[in-house]
């Protein structure tokens, strides 16, 4: 059985799942108390796999690229942000990288110049949902198509459609596979982060990324406001470390697409 984006219909959490009732029903024929053990693994497995970005437990993930070279591709999540977001596009300008920002909804309604900005620079947009809530995938099916399906919606206002969703905070569940089919769309998440909760921890952020970025990595960053008086500038500082850094260490930015082969978003005509 096959879905109409040529993926398997079932997921390696089907199989988990389907195996773990065949063991307990047998386990039960013996001791029904150990009845519960692949099941109790079974949920196990799945609440570790809903918060490992890099997991393809419930459904094809793309986290990094295959091409062998010395490349990485750069991502900002949760913006646009009036306050770091046209400072960005400068310095991404200044070291002729291009990058692919994974936006809200929201974000891109209330501040549609950049997202325009960041097209006609040459950049990319994915969908990041409408209202970037952590808690997203605890939701129940149809809001969770709602929230992506939304952010679609104002985006197509833009001329464009994006194919990529990452999913707030990188978390999945068995949920999102059937709803990204639907939208025509595919998961990617990413494989070098720094931990920075948003940007709400930048200090050192060009350390922790530099110190662990490898060939072939999705860089994910962010492009929101981050807390303090000095904030701002202390995070370009960092983001021109991190530029800069890559280059010294030989890596080629390159777009996501180019990275991973697939197209992370289509124009409309």
């Amino acid at each position: 059985m096959r879905d109409h984006a040529g993926m398997s219909a079932l997921s390696p959490a089907h199989f988990a799942g389907f195996t773990a009732i065949l063991l307990s029903a047998i386990l039960f024929m013996f001791q029904p108390l150990w009845a519960a053990i692949p099941l109790t693994f079974y949920i196990l497995g799945c609440a570790i796999a809903s918060f490992s970005p890099q997991s393809r437990f419930f459904l094809s993930v793309v986290s990094r690229g295959s091409t062998g070279r010395r490349v990485i591709a750069l991502t900002f999540d949760d913006g646009p942000d009036p306050l770091t977001t046209p400072f960005l596009l400068k310095v991404l300008s200044k070291y002729k990288m291009r990058a692919t920002f994974f936006v809200s909804g929201q974000s891109a309604s209330n501040y549609p110049d950049l997202i325009r900005e960041i097209l006609s620079d040459g950049h990319f947009i994915g969908n990041h949902s409408y209202s970037h809530d952590p808690f997203l995938m605890l939701y129940p099916y149809h809001k969770l198509y709602q929230e992506i399906d939304a952010a679609q919606d104002i985006l197509k206002k833009f001329g464009i459609l994006p194919l990529a969703f990452r999913p707030p905070v990188g978390l999945t569940n068995p949920k999102l596979r059937p709803i990204l089919t639907t939208l025509g769309m595919f998961c990617v998440t990413f494989s070098c982060r720094a931990f920075d909760r948003g940007n709400r921890h930048i200090g050192g952020l060009a350390r922790k990324i530099l110190g662990k970025v490898k060939s072939d990595d999705i860089v994910l960053l962010h492009d929101v406001r981050p807390d303090g008086e000095n904030g701002v500038q202390q995070w370009l500082h960092e983001i021109e470390l991190i530029l800069s850094g890559f280059l010294t260490m030989g890596f080629n930015v390159i777009p996501l697409d180019e990275l991973i082969g697939k197209s992370v978003m289509k124009t409309m005509n």
